[in-house]
């Protein structure tokens, strides 16, 4: 089989060296490279990159000292805080494997990962402490440390031991332990938008490729390992790159860290020396402030986010001059936000990505190559030594040709190991080498990639195919709709047709045919929205992915299915 990804700018056909360490090596490496230089700046505290090393030193030892053993598997429910890095980076060297988990995860979900991934021990914040001690209860976890995040002493029962005392007077170095490549270094559960969230073995040679990979492609830098197995980034010859300059500049960090796509990109960041900013809970006007405050050179986000960013009305009056890119990923981003962010950030790159996590993280995202081109739409070019295909849905042998649209295939570095005590859906996704990502896509003839849907999310109805992303990108250019998803809706033999929930702008009239008229206008019957929903606002993951789901689930549970509900 053969893919038609023809990339024409000879810059971006290089060939990787990826360095021969683990992710052990991560946090004595950033030390050893910007010492003093601010690593994390987290509300009133900040820690230098020496500081993190030193402390996440400690934590390896404590871990260790607790009788944590390499492979073993420590749960991080953290919500982002300087604590988090500490312990991250401090279980990577001790040469356990990490689970991350939403610490506002209800009890039984929170149970079943922590029995899913026989964790021994866990990080928790005190304002969750409570609900990770019911879902620890008689389980293998023996050892919970609490970060206190909340007023006042808060009882630390057995087997809890607060953050502090757990690394109290324990040396600031450790010798990263001995893992391999082909060693566990996440265990990462998928967002279980589309169906039941499944852990992802995320092996340590996957989690340095890709961010070495995406130290290429966005700084036009390579790393090195020495003989001490420490890295070091140096510039790739011949590489133009318009992104930031290694051990300069900073990023305001509000994606959850428990998330891959904002773990991957702080490790990235923080080997290449930008400073992480922790906003706190997602606010524009605050965001845009410290944007302002802290000089920001790079900006890493969700559509959502971007949406109510680029709206704000500080957005007109911040200085948001410092920002050279602002990439988008974990899920579409619809023109219009494109277009506002532009105005936002005059002075930026504004670039989509694509990624997934049984790929680590960054599969694709526009190149930030002087003389290379955007393509409106498109989530960009596959990074260094990623090979894509797009195969036909129902033989998964046939690779199709220029804009024809079928299923994404993936191989390279950042694929990972498949499914934790899942072997037959490891078996069919993950097939010599090749990662069946489940969305649904197409190629131009230039290698540029365009996301049609997830297939999952694919309708058909009367034997057509409707992609409700297409719909979407017309609803929200709707002068009165703020953001929109479609989901399908069972009409019995006809198959499924599209039902979109919308949010409307502040002050603007809701009219349920009007906005099935606007649609209707610009696409064939087949595609016509069916009914329209109002809501106040769209469920989305953490990760800032509409949760499909929860919207069929309301359609199913609707008494009232005609003429536009509010």
């Amino acid at each position: 089989m053969t893919g038609i990804s023809v990339i024409a700018n000879p810059q971006l056909r290089h060939n990787m060296h990826y360095p021969d360490t683990t992710m052990a090596y991560w946090a004595p490496s950033m030390a050893a490279l910007y010492g003093d230089r601010l690593a994390v700046v987290d509300g009133e505290r900040t820690c230098t990159f020496g500081e993190l090393g030193q402390r996440s030193a400690q934590f390896a030892g404590a871990l260790r000292q607790a009788g944590v053993g390499v492979g073993d598997v420590v749960l991080l429910h953290l919500g982002n805080c300087v604590e988090f890095l500490q312990a991250y980076y401090g279980c990577l060297q001790a040469g356990t494997t990490v689970t991350l988990v939403n610490p506002l995860q209800p009890e039984l979900g929170l149970r079943k990962q922590i029995e899913e991934t026989s964790a021994v021990a866990a990080v928790t914040q005190s304002s969750q402490l409570r609900t990770l001690l019911a879902a620890s209860s008689g389980t293998s976890v023996r050892t919970i440390v609490m970060v206190q995040d909340t007023e006042g002493a808060l009882d630390t029962p057995e087997p809890v031991v607060a953050f502090d005392a757990f690394i109290a007077d324990l040396p600031t170095e450790f010798t990263p332990a001995s893992v391999r490549s082909d060693d566990i270094a996440h265990i990462a559960f998928t967002g279980g938008t589309t169906g039941v969230s499944k852990g992802v073995r995320v092996l340590h040679r996957n989690v340095v490729g890709n961010i070495t990979q995406m130290c290429g492609w966005r700084t036009g830098h390579e790393l090195e390992a020495g003989p001490d197995g420490l890295v070091t980034p140096r510039r790739i010859d011949g590489l133009d790159v318009r992104g930031p300059t290694p051990g300069t500049g900073a990023t305001i960090v509000v994606s959850p860290l428990f998330h891959a796509h904002s773990l991957l990109n702080t490790s990235f960041l923080l080997i290449s020396g930008l400073t992480q900013v922790f906003a706190g809970r997602f606010e524009p006007g605050r965001m845009l402030e410290l944007i302002e405050k802290h000089e920001a050179t790079y900006l890493t986000g969700s559509p959502a986010m971007w949406h109510a960013l680029s709206v704000h009305p500080d957005a007109t009056v911040r200085n948001t001059d410092s920002v050279c890119v602002v990439s988008s990923g974990a899920a579409p981003i619809d023109s219009v936000t494109l277009a506002a962010l532009r105005r936002a950030f005059p002075k930026a790159l504004v670039v989509e990505g694509y990624g997934l996590t049984e790929a680590t993280c960054v599969v694709t995202a526009a190149p930030l190559i002087n003389g290379s081109e955007y393509r409106q739409s498109s989530v960009g070019l596959p990074i260094f030594d990623t090979e894509i295909q797009i195969r036909d849905q129902l033989d998964r042998k046939t690779v199709l040709g220029e804009n024809e649209r079928g299923e994404l295939w993936v191989r390279g570095p950042q694929v990972t190991d498949g499914y934790l005590g899942h072997p037959e859906t490891t078996a069919e996704q993950f097939v010599d080498g090749w990662l069946d990502t489940g969305d649904i896509a197409y190629l131009d003839s230039d290698g540029y990639l365009f996301i049609c849907d997830r297939a999952k999310d694919m309708l058909i109805y009367k034997g057509y195919n409707v992609y409700p992303r297409e719909l979407e990108e017309i609803l929200v250019s709707h002068p009165a709709i703020s953001t929109a998803a479609v989901v399908g809706r069972e009409v019995g033999s006809n198959g499924q047709e599209p039902v979109a929930f919308v949010v409307m702008i502040p002050g603007a009239e809701f009219d349920a045919e009007q906005i099935k008229a606007f649609v209707a206008e610009q696409v064939l019957p087949y595609k016509k929205i069916r009914e329209v929903v109002e809501v106040e606002l769209l469920p989305t993951s953490a990760a800032g992915k509409v949760l499909k789901t929860d919207l069929r689930s309301r359609l199913l549970e609707s008494v009232d299915q005609k003429g536009g509900s509010r």
